[in-house]
This record gives C-alpha cells, sequence and structure tokens, in this order.
C-alpha cells in the first residue's frame, strides 16, 4: 500500500485537533473499535504513539505490511508514523494509550538508552509473571489518574507513563521474546525531513518563526516543506504549528492561573486580540469561555 493511500488521523477516524489539554490520552479499546465493527483500518498519525495493552481476547494486527495474529495478554507499540490497523475480537478487553508528540519526545530524552521501546513498532506477548503484573498496574493507575483529574495530575501522568515504558524496556531484553512481531521503522528521506521539523517546532513554537524560516533551518524551501506535510501528515507546515501553539494554550488556560494575555505574551502573540481570534477560530469558544467549561 502506498503510504500517500494512507489516511493520517488525529485518533482514529478523527481529523479535528487533539481532544485534551493533556499530552496524553487514555481509553478502552472496546470504546473506540465497537463502534467500527472491531475493525480499524490501516492509518497512521504524524505526531502520536499509541501503547494497546491487550487482557483478553485476540487480534489480526497489520504493522508496518506485515500481519500477524495475537493472542492476549499482549502489549503492542506504535510509533508515530507508522501504518496500522486492528482486527480485534468481540471479547477483547483492554486499554489504548496515546502520546502526543511533545510528551513522546521528553520521554525519549528522559529514558536515554532505554527509549529503543518507543521508537520500535512491536507486539510483545505478556506472560502471567511479576513483569505482566505490573505492566497492567501501571495502565490502571493511569486511567485511574486520567478519570479522576487532581493537583499533580500532570507530572503523575507522565511519570507512569516513563514507568510502563521501562516495563516494556525491560521486556525487549528478554530472549523469549525475539520472535514477536517487529518491523522497522520507514527510513525515507520524507519522514526524517518531518520529523525534523517537528522538533523545529517543538523547539521554537512559542517565538512562531515563519514556515520559511522553518524551512531555510532544513535546508529546503517553504513549497517543498509544505508538500512533505501535507504528503505525510495531511496538513500545511503552518497548520503543524498552529496545531502545538493550540495545545499549548489549551493546557495553560486549563492547568495554571495565568490570564489571557499572559498565555498571549507566552506563546509569542503581539497581542492578546490576535491570540483570542486565533483560539476562538481553531475551537469556536473564546479563552474564558474555554477555560470555563474546562473548570
Amino acid at each position: 500500500m502506498s503510504t500517500n493511500a494512507v489516511p493520517v488521523f488525529k485518533l482514529y477516524g478523527e481529523t479535528r485537533h487533539w481532544p485534551t489539554p493533556d499530552l496524553l490520552h487514555w481509553e478502552s479499546i472496546a470504546e473506540r473499535s465497537r463502534l467500527h465493527d472491531w475493525k480499524i483500518q490501516p492509518h497512521r498519525h504524524a505526531d502520536l504513539l499509541h501503547l494497546l495493552h491487550l487482557t483478553t481476547g485476540r487480534v489480526r494486527l497489520e504493522l508496518e505490511g506485515s500481519q500477524r495474529s495475537h493472542e492476549a495478554p499482549l502489549i503492542i507499540v506504535v510509533p508515530a508514523m507508522s501504518i496500522h490497523g486492528f482486527h480485534f475480537s468481540p471479547d477483547t478487553q483492554g486499554h489504548i494509550i496515546t502520546l502526543a508528540s511533545p510528551l513522546a519526545e521528553r520521554l525519549e530524552q528522559q529514558l536515554g538508552a532505554l527509549s529503543g521501546a518507543m521508537s520500535l513498532a512491536t507486539a510483545y506477548p505478556l506472560e502471567a509473571d511479576r513483569p505482566a503484573r505490573r505492566i497492567a498496574t501501571l495502565v490502571d493507575q493511569l486511567g485511574d489518574e486520567y478519570r479522576h483529574p487532581a493537583p499533580g495530575r500532570e507530572r503523575i501522568l507522565e511519570a507512569l507513563t516513563e514507568a510502563l515504558f521501562i516495563e516494556i524496556s525491560r521486556l525487549i531484553a528478554r530472549p523469549l521474546h525475539t520472535g514477536s512481531t517487529s518491523a522497522p521503522r520507514p527510513q525515507e528521506r520524507g519522514l526524517v525531513h518531518l520529523q525534523n521539523y517537528q522538533a523545529l517546532i517543538e523547539q521554537q513554537f512559542r517565538q512562531q518563526p515563519s514556515v520559511e524560516r522553518f524551512a531555510e533551518q532544513l535546508g529546503m524551501t517553504s513549497a517543498h516543506l509544505n508538500l512533505l506535510c501535507r504528503r505525510l501528515a495531511n496538513r500545511s507546515a503552518l497548520q503543524l504549528l498552529h496545531e502545538r501553539l493550540l495545545l499549548e494554550a489549551k493546557r495553560q488556560l486549563t492547568y495554571t492561573n495565568m490570564t489571557v494575555a499572559q498565555v498571549a505574551d507566552s506563546l509569542g502573540f503581539s497581542e492578546p486580540a490576535y491570540f483570542t481570534r486565533f483560539f476562538k477560530r481553531l475551537t469556536g469558544l473564546a479563552p474564558r469561555e474555554f477555560r470555563r467549561r474546562q473548570a
């Protein structure tokens, strides 16, 4: 299948903005899969990492062109840009944890040599042993924290996610699982350029450089950068920058006491009114209304 023909979604079936001010999304596998008759057609995400934990049931997994059936219990890691599809049995139980790229990149830096578990599209069988129980406990704790917000929520979610990937990295080192499904991430030049652009956005989004400035740093024209973004992420280069700005605006409006003017200034907007127009155009809500609803 040509990568150009594979749809790019935020969450499966959705093209709207990231639905939460958190950098992490947690839901049951059944919650979304049941809507699609337990079949999730092949697709990919430009800037999301999936982690699936199956406790019961079976799945026919398509991962980077490879297809294989797996029985629960099971862990599946799907890095950004990996083509993936699922056909779950109706009795499948488990959860899917989705990380937005800023969190995934931060965890990769913190984990160092242990971050390999986040970059390989792979399925790991779980046994009825202590590591499997620890992983199940961490997934449950993540879900409990996600559903019941409390002070320190972001730090706890990140700490639990880091612990989860450390446990998964230990699975990689276990020789018992060397036969598990794995496929290298595509290394075509366009994907590398997109990843480099996303890294630049993460470093510089508060300054709001022009697309031309980003392209110059990447050693290409702005037209070429836009072409790559539209082909691989189904958004323009400017839209990707705006999505990151919007995500940070939502986070600050939700989790800080900064005024709208302070949020606008921290994100590089010259005037609060300009920020308000930007936010309302992308969300349909003024910043103060968004904050009131989040509260």
